[in-house]
């Protein structure tokens, strides 16, 4: 795999038809994308009658130790099932998606092992997760080929849901906290779907669109600069709506590469070499600078969730089960 080189993929949600792809099955870290898996995951527990929407999701101390936390949440805070998927999916909520997954299986291990079996049964060959957030774990794998299956099923089995990717904002007690996927109020026809950052993977996206009753899916792994990712998304659902983008085979049939191991992007972005990498990148995808054409054209109105959340007064204090290195 080149250097330079980063993992796209564009799909006819329709169809299921190929209309452009770079490296679709090279391994990479999906960082947050992850959660689009908790979502399904959740979804089917919600469809068996598991839980409902109305199910209370406290916050125990293994949630409250995930990394990278903006919530403000504490121990024994509780919200309604609904409001924790809002948390998840917009704000991206790091302890909340492992409350949630405490809520609907006997531990976060158990719903990871869900997590696992679905990926298994809708064809994910390269992907493996050990979270239901997508913190870093060298474990824990996909390709953009197996994420476009994975946000295409969600999107197909539960349109009843949709409504859980389209918020571009969220409060938690009044505290709000954005959507990093701009498209939502910058690029007309978004669906929404899920954004994710590591410095280990770079910045991925996992969106849909529709425009003019065509669907389109686009998968974007390793984007350097927020700029970067949301620019090149709109530029290839652009595209792909204008018709410049033909089909060449089904999203099943891209082959997944296991004999590659996935780029580590750590020292390309999170290191005293980031500013030279980035200069390259902006070099690459100047979309958006001063200067340059804008894919994000469009002025949308936000839509913002409420989250409330309340003290469990039956919380009880237990120890956090340690957790292998990784």
């Amino acid at each position: 795999m080149p250097a330079n080189a980063t993992p796209v993929l564009v799909v006819d949600a329709a169809s299921r038809q190929v209309l452009y792809q770079e490296e679709a099955g090279v391994p990479w870290y999906p960082a947050s994308t992850t959660k689009l898996m908790t979502a399904l995951v959740v979804f089917e527990a919600l469809r068996s009658g598991d839980v409902t929407l109305n199910t209370p999701v406290m916050m125990t101390r293994n949630a409250t130790k995930q990394a990278f936390l903006e919530s403000g949440l504490t121990f024994g805070r509780t919200m309604t099932l609904e409001d924790a998927l809002f948390a998840a999916l917009t704000a991206s909520a790091n302890d909340v998606a492992v409350a949630l997954a405490e809520a609907v299986a006997s531990d976060e291990a158990s719903f990871v092992q869900r997590m696992n079996t679905a990926a298994a049964r809708l064809g994910m060959t390269a992907t493996h997760f050990s979270s239901p957030n997508g913190l870093f774990d060298k474990t824990t794998v996909s390709t953009a080929r197996d994420l476009a299956i994975l946000g295409l099923e969600v999107d197909r089995l539960f349109p009843e849901y949709r409504r859980f990717f389209q918020a571009s904002a969220v409060t938690i007690d009044g505290k709000p906290i954005k959507s990093n996927n701009a498209l939502l109020t910058r690029f007309s026809g978004t669906i929404g779907m899920k954004t994710g950052f590591l410095c280990a993977s770079g910045r991925n996206y996992v969106g849909l669109a529709t425009r003019n009753g065509k669907r389109v899916m686009v998968v974007l792994l390793g984007a350097t600069t927020e700029r970067e990712r949301n620019e090149r998304a709109a530029q290839y659902l652009t595209q792909a709506f204008d018709g410049r983008l033909p089909a060449a085979g089904p999203v099943d049939a891209v082959q997944n590469r296991p004999d590659v191991a996935p780029q580590d992007m750590r020292v390309r972005l999170c290191t005293d070499q980031s500013a030279a990498y980035e200069a390259s990148r902006d070099a690459l995808y100047p979309m958006g600078l001063p200067g340059h054409e804008t894919y994000l054209r469009d002025t949308l109105p936000e839509a913002v969730h409420a989250i409330r959340t309340w003290p469990d007064d039956n919380a009880v204090d237990v120890p956090v089960p340690r957790q292998r290195p990784s």
